[in-house]
């Protein structure tokens, strides 16, 4: 984790860093965001998670077999793919387009200091236009009675 910061009222935020090894991949970050919620000390509250970046965004999904984000990565790069008839002059119009349809933010509750995922979800940091070294930033926000 690259930074952490105690925010009045108690909440935290952090910044980790995801490399990612290919230009459309999925990684699950699943156990940061959860060693984050367990050195925040926070039992009740939510955990939002924000990437900042206009070429990677975050998405919740079945983590228990790999092989669904493999298929998520092949399904984008098949109906958004890589070379098309964009107009952007950076070449990665397809990155931003895969992006603007998972979105950059996640919210997930906490109960009972842990993350309130479903019994197969994973959070996943979704890179596309990599390689490339990323933040994702996670702010933990306790609530008030707890």
């Amino acid at each position: 984790m690259a930074t952490q910061k105690t925010q009045p009222g108690r909440s935290i935020t952090q910044t980790i860093r995801v490399k990612t090894s290919r230009r459309t991949e999925l990684k699950d970050v699943t156990a940061e965001i959860e060693a984050a919620v367990r050195d925040s000390g926070c039992s009740e509250g939510v955990c939002y998670l924000y990437v900042p970046h206009t070429t990677a965004g975050i998405l919740i999904n079945e983590g228990d077999d790999p092989a669904v984000a493999g298929d998520i990565e092949c399904a984008f790069d098949r109906l958004i793919p890589h070379a098309a008839n964009y107009t952007h002059a950076e070449g990665n119009s397809d990155s931003h387009i895969k992006t603007a349809l998972v979105g950059s933010s996640q919210t997930i509750f906490i109960e009972n200091s842990r993350l309130a995922l479903g019994r197969w979800q994973s959070i996943f940091f979704a890179e596309f236009d990599g390689p490339r070294t990323r933040d994702l930033r996670i702010k933990i926000v306790p609530d008030p009675a707890t």
